[in-house]
């Protein structure tokens, strides 16, 4: 919302603003969590869905997750249905082409704005706490390691889609897993290096896309980037 305040109602930059912020969250973080560095929580219980989760060979792998992982899955389709095939999720998209024209029409811009950042920031921080909760349940100066901007990249590999999204964070997802998967079979690689390969992928992926430029403009909104004053 600090982002939303600067961006919406002081026409900051907003690629310069999302950077600084980025960096003054990493501080302050690690600022407020001095008292909580290494403490770990107690051990949660069995998660997942009783009955499927039992099942041999794969139960364990796709139904004995925290719940939070199938609201996920269910959150892209409740997103991709409202772009779609809402009139709200039209105005949306309507917004990000062209606010000029919107405003025009009698649609609030900058509080549809301030609605659509309000939702990406909350679940930017179920984000947040599901990793430092539930995926590694303690608290260290640094966990996060990047990954935010490997969410940023995943929405340019997607090209704005939903379900592209969805593939994209399975991907690196599972490149990530990997490099846990290769130390614990005792694969003769430095630990630096497989801790470098998601990182690794999203530069080769990006690199890839952007062979191809005219694919990102397809889908990318119009006004992405560009700060909006309806007293302009």
């Amino acid at each position: 919302m600090l982002f939303a305040v600067l961006t919406l109602g002081l026409l900051t930059n907003q690629y310069a603003t999302g950077l600084a912020l980025a960096l003054f969250g990493a501080g302050l973080s690690a600022f407020l969590g001095q008292s909580l560095q290494g403490e770990s929580l107690a051990a949660r219980g069995a998660d997942g869905i009783p009955g499927l989760r039992d099942i041999p060979a794969f139960g364990q792998a796709l139904f004995a997750q925290h719940w939070l992982v199938y609201f996920a899955l269910l959150l892209v389709g409740a997103v991709a249905w409202f772009l779609s095939r809402t009139r709200a999720g039209l105005v949306l998209r309507a917004v990000g082409e062209s606010p000029e024209a919107a405003h025009a029409l009698g649609v609030p811009v900058r509080r549809i704005r301030m609605m659509a950042l309000a939702f990406g920031g909350a679940c930017a921080g179920l984000a947040g706490a599901f990793l430092s909760i539930i995926y590694t349940p303690l608290w260290s100066e640094g966990m996060v390691a990047g990954r935010g901007w490997i969410a940023l990249a995943l929405v340019v590999f997607a090209t704005w889609r939903p379900a592209r999204v969805l593939f994209g964070a399975y991907l690196f997802g599972g490149v990530t897993m990997l490099q846990f998967h290769l130390q614990g079979k005792g694969v003769e690689v430095p630990s630096q290096l497989l801790a470098m390969t998601p990182y690794l992928a999203t530069i080769v992926v990006l690199a890839l896309i952007s062979r191809n430029p005219r694919w990102i403009r397809l889908n990318m909104p119009a006004s992405l980037g560009r700060t909006f004053s309806p007293n302009a």
